[in-house]
């Protein structure tokens, strides 16, 4: 693995953001709120960003909206890491890849795979295939399935030395630790991908790092939980984890149809951006835009004393 590769697996032990993608009154890229989100949440301490990934709405982006949205990230937060999210067929994922790469961007996220019918093998071979066609850019697997095991994982990983980061996003706990422990604490950086939620649970069994779409609308919370964990102080990540639960578990409700809707609901409440989505997602119902008011005003006091803690 070159020094390069080897620097962006240490990154990885942070916060990951994955940013929204803004959108206009036209239903266009709204490219000066994504920039915003994007400088606001690098001045709170956020030193990766993910543009392009589940959160971002990745399926209802043009490539030229990818394309220009992980431009755009580039230019926003010049000093951070940032990974494009990639999938589809093959070939796609490759230029997608390339095209990011000509860029500028570190690394690339690779979706799981959504054809209806697939294996285990098949996934490995989809991931080697991206990552043997990138050899000089980080590449990070998005795991959402229990079907992979461990043994795929290892194989991958053996056979791809650009491949230095999983996004584990079971929520299973016990599976990640299995996972980690059988492929190798230090083979990959470990990172929660089911965000703050989770986050204490899987640090405990081997996370270095996790997810987070809070991050565009309180990066502080998400910092000072990172910041609990990597000091061992569970008590004190298990607090902020108390105080984000609510506006998480909206956004998990009815297997996470609303995951985007709620975090665009929040910014578009704070004034940041459209609260626009794209089918087939939907926006909130006038009762849930009602309850995410009311954890916003909640969180109002601690806001506007946001740096405290951080880094501490």
């Amino acid at each position: 693995m070159s020094e390069d590769l080897q620097a962006l697996r240490a990154a990885f032990a942070t916060v990951v953001g994955i940013v929204v993608t803004p959108f206009d009154e036209a239903n266009r890229l709204d490219e000066a709120a994504f920039v915003r989100l994007i400088e606001g949440a690098a001045r709170a301490g956020i030193r990766v960003f993910t543009a392009n990934g589940n959160t971002s709405e990745f399926y209802s982006l043009s490539p030229t909206e990818r394309h220009r949205a992980v431009e755009l990230a580039l230019r926003a937060a010049p000093q951070a890491v940032t990974i494009g999210g990639i999938g589809g067929d093959t070939d796609t994922a490759i230029a997608d890849g390339r095209r990011y790469a000509d860029l500028g961007a570190q690394a690339v996220m690779v979706h799981e795979p959504v054809h209806p019918f697939w294996s285990p093998a098949g996934w490995r071979d989809y991931h080697q295939a991206i990552a043997r066609a990138l050899p000089d850019v980080a590449v990070v697997p998005y795991l959402r399935s229990p079907r992979i095991s461990p043994s795929v994982v290892q194989q991958l990983v053996s056979s791809c030395p650009n491949v230095v980061a999983i996004k584990y996003a079971v929520t299973d706990p016990a599976a990640f630790a299995t996972m980690v422990q059988q492929v190798g604490q230090d083979r990959v950086a470990w990172i929660c991908g089911v965000a703050e939620m989770w986050a204490p649970f899987f640090a405990v069994a081997g996370a270095v790092g996790f997810t987070s779409g809070l991050v565009s609308v309180d990066p502080y919370r998400s910092l000072r939980m990172l910041s609990h964990l990597q000091k061992g102080d569970y008590a004190g990540a298990m607090r902020e984890w108390s105080e984000i639960r609510e506006f998480e578990a909206l956004r998990a409700r009815h297997s996470s149809e609303m995951n985007v809707s709620v975090v665009k609901e929040a910014l578009a409440q704070l004034g940041a951006c459209s609260r626009a989505v794209r089918p087939p997602l939907s926006p909130l119902l006038p009762q849930d835009r009602d309850h995410i008011a009311q954890i916003l005003a909640g969180w109002a006091p601690q806001r506007d004393t946001a740096s405290q803690g951080v880094g501490r």
